[in-house]
């Protein structure tokens, strides 16, 4: 299910005591802390320990913070920061900081992004006619299922699978959610 509190009120409502609050913001982002310290290249254990350290500094500055909105940057700096302290005390901190970031993923601001993409995009999917939903799994399976098999499994001739499956996909970008994913003058 996605939610679609902002950050700020989540901030807000965390730093006065509200555990659901805090569950959802850990939720949102550990996906987040993850990235940055593989990025960096940190083994399990290390990994553990600077998101442990993350959530606490994240606690003790729950109230204080600046920008509640810009919570996940600062929870991608944050990390960013304990992240390099762990490889200086290793040891493994090279001339320069950018030869510790591995290409095996994407940046935090790329990660978010993403993030948010594919939330609109459940949103959307989640307000589709039955039918649409089912048909665009069956065509997205992985491996991909023949069209008769589809056809047999929905009861849709062979040949009406192409225009359902193009209504559908006009329903799915039509969804007011799907105009965030849509850069400024495209309809």
């Amino acid at each position: 299910m996605r939610d679609d509190t902002p950050v700020a009120d989540l901030v807000k409502r965390a730093a006065a005591g509200e555990a659901d609050a805090w569950n959802r913001i850990v939720d949102r982002y550990a996906a987040l802390v993850t990235s940055v310290c593989r990025r960096h290249r940190l083994g399990d254990a290390d990994l553990e320990d600077v998101g442990a350290t993350v959530w606490l500094r994240l606690v003790e500055r729950l109230d204080s913070l600046r920008e509640p909105a810009a919570l996940p940057g600062w929870l991608a700096t944050t990390t960013r920061n304990e992240c390099l302290a762990v490889l200086r005390a290793q040891g493994r901190l090279g001339t320069t900081d950018q030869q510790l970031i591995t290409d095996e993923g994407p940046a935090p601001e790329e990660f978010l992004l993403e993030q948010e993409r594919r939330a609109v995009l459940r949103e959307a999917f989640a307000d589709l006619g039955e039918k649409c939903r089912q048909l665009l799994a069956l065509l997205f399976a992985d491996p991909p299922l023949p069209y008769t098999e589809i056809s047999g499994r929905l009861g849709i001739a062979v040949g009406g699978i192409g225009p359902t499956r193009s209504r559908c996909l006009d329903t799915l970008r039509a969804h007011p959610a799907m105009s965030a994913l849509r850069g400024p003058g495209t309809g």
